[in-house]
């Protein structure tokens, strides 16, 4: 972990050496017209934003970022759980050619020597920065955050990030707890700062020292909030009193769900206000006015998320970078605030694999701001109420996988070929389609040539088990422990799901050891609560399931 001091200075040196290397595809550092990359990645996000359409969420610098973006309705990750997610998107490649099904390996030793997105940038020209957690830090990152092959300079880590899981939060009883609700006064907490904003402070001096840099950057930032503990400035909790937080709509566990396909949520069973609920293992229930406490937590941590993206999107403007740099935004995953009786990740329902995920592109997605002007006005969620509009709006499904692509075109660089099957040796290939023909001008939209069956598109995601019934270790097994692995579909008009034997030594699923099956369907069970699966056996479900 660097303090900001030495992380600049290694930026200097950088940017005054031939460190960048080059590839063959220099494209970018030949061109003074090469765009600037900002990737914003937070942790455990759903769609919960005024752009999506919750109209309680107080989000406006995100949904100002919106109102300026191509942004994708239908976006979903392939795993629901930090570290596979995170890997799958970074390098193009889906979960089964990761191997990473759970924290506890690193790829490029355990699968293949795959190419990053900040390494592919990096190798033609960029300079690339990563600030907060990018890469789930520990063995799948190889301590290191994939560091040297992925950055330029040394990763950034707040300092207070070491705090996030102690006794920090205090209770009604005045002392300090390990809590899941933590609402602090900033100014008592450990360093009087929390890691968000020193993640903000940090991207934007990258930011100040890249306007002198004669290359372009990719600067990747990852917010910690939402991710559990809900520790956030206190004061966001008065923008949704407790009277106006609703339960989910679907707060019971589904009468049909098989139970390998329940996650017990045992991580927030941790956290000492939990414990003090004294929940029956594996379904709860959480009382209800507990239920509420966390939705408003939750709700607050966006709030708070959104005031440091807001900080960092207005000093791009200011530095005079909003004209040249494409900003995406997105999720590893989402995350279930009690539809089905869960309470966290690590499922295949919408609620927890479908993500946020938009793109500003200057001049393609909005017009140059004129001078004097700005995009992205820094703009105070307690003063604003007004919901803002996405620019252009995309309803396709469209998955994480495809971010390594979409970027790459995007800023001008040559897209990396389909990967082979299998592709375990090719370390340059990606799995996920480009999403550059959604970037088309707006006068070429209508030509409906332009434009697939939305039917065609389809999203992947899988979950691990290790029993068919929920146990400790259900929501993250080790591989070892893998016995069934959950393979999932969403088209526009259904998800499907099977769960089958696994075998974690030869990382092989057996699609003819079926355990279990869910089948849903879209338009008549939007909230996915009732499961079909056994009502089509013995009929012909490929035809069933035919647009």
């Amino acid at each position: 972990m660097l303090p900001p001091g030495w992380g600049l200075l290694w930026l200097g040196l950088v940017l005054g050496s031939t460190y960048v290397s080059l590839g063959s595809c220099n494209l970018a550092s030949n061109s003074k017209d090469a765009l600037n990359v900002l990737l914003i990645i937070v942790d455990d996000l759903r769609p919960s934003l005024g752009c999506y359409g919750d109209k309680l969420i107080r989000s406006p610098n995100i949904d100002q970022l919106a109102s300026h973006s191509l942004l994708f309705w239908n976006a979903f990750a392939q795993q629901a759980v930090c570290a596979p997610s995170r890997v799958s998107f970074l390098t193009g490649r889906r979960p089964d050619t990761t191997r990473l099904y759970d924290f506890n390996s690193y790829w490029r030793a355990h699968a293949g020597n795959f190419s990053t997105i900040p390494q592919y940038f990096k190798e033609n020209g960029y300079v690339t920065m990563s600030v907060g957690k990018v890469f789930h830090p520990g063995i799948s990152s190889n301590h290191s955050d994939d560091s040297p092959y992925s950055w330029s300079i040394p990763p950034y880590h707040p300092s207070s990030e070491k705090y996030e899981n102690t006794k920090t939060c205090r209770g009604p009883d005045g002392e300090l707890h390990a809590n899941l609700l933590c609402p602090v006064d900033v100014a008592d907490v450990p360093e009087g700062t929390l890691p968000d904003k020193q993640s903000t402070e940090q991207a934007i001096r990258l930011l100040e020292k890249m306007t002198s840099s004669a290359s372009p950057f990719f600067l990747a930032v990852g917010y910690h909030k939402p991710h559990i503990p809900f520790r956030y400035p206190k004061e966001f909790q008065k923008l949704y009193p407790l009277e106006n937080i609703t339960l989910a709509p679907d707060p019971q566990v589904p009468a049909g769900l098989p139970p390998v396909a329940y996650n017990p949520w045992m991580d927030i069973r941790q956290r000492e206000d939990v414990k003090a609920l004294n929940l029956s293992v594996p379904y709860g229930p959480i009382p209800v006015d507990f239920q509420r406490k966390i939705r408003q937590s939750y709700f607050a941590s966006v709030s708070y998320l959104d005031t440091q993206v807001g900080h960092l999107l207005s000093s791009l403007d200011d530095l005079h970078l909003a004209n040249n740099t494409i900003v995406a935004f997105t999720s590893d995953h989402g995350w279930a605030l009690g539809e089905h009786g869960e309470w966290a990740k690590y499922s295949n329902f919408d609620i927890t694999t479908r993500v946020p995920l938009m793109f500003y592109v200057p001049g393609r997605t909005a017009p140059l701001p004129e001078a004097g002007k700005k995009l992205f006005p820094y703009i105070d969620p307690f003063d604003s109420s007004e919901l803002m509009e996405p620019g252009r709006r995309a309803e396709d499904l469209v998955e994480l996988v495809s971010l390594f692509p979409t970027l790459a075109g995007l800023a001008g660089l040559r897209v990396p070929p389909r990967c082979p099957v299998p592709s375990f040796h090719v370390e340059l290939c990606r799995e996920g389609q480009s999403l550059g023909k959604h970037f088309r001008p707006h006068d070429l939209e209508e030509d409906p040539a332009l434009h697939g069956d939305p039917r065609e598109s389809i999203a992947y995601s899988q979950y691990p088990r290790p029993a068919d019934s929920p146990q400790w270790n259900s929501d993250k097994p080790s591989l070892k422990d893998i016995k069934v692995m959950g393979y999932s579909i969403r088209t526009i008009d259904y998800r499907f799901t099977v769960w089958v034997g696994f075998s974690p030594h030869e990382f092989l699923a057996n699609f003819s050891d079926v355990h279990a099956g869910e089948l849903y369907f879209v338009d008549s069970d939007p909230l996915q609560d009732h499961n079909m699966y056994n009502d089509t056996q013995g009929e012909d479900l490929p035809r069933l399931l035919a647009p």
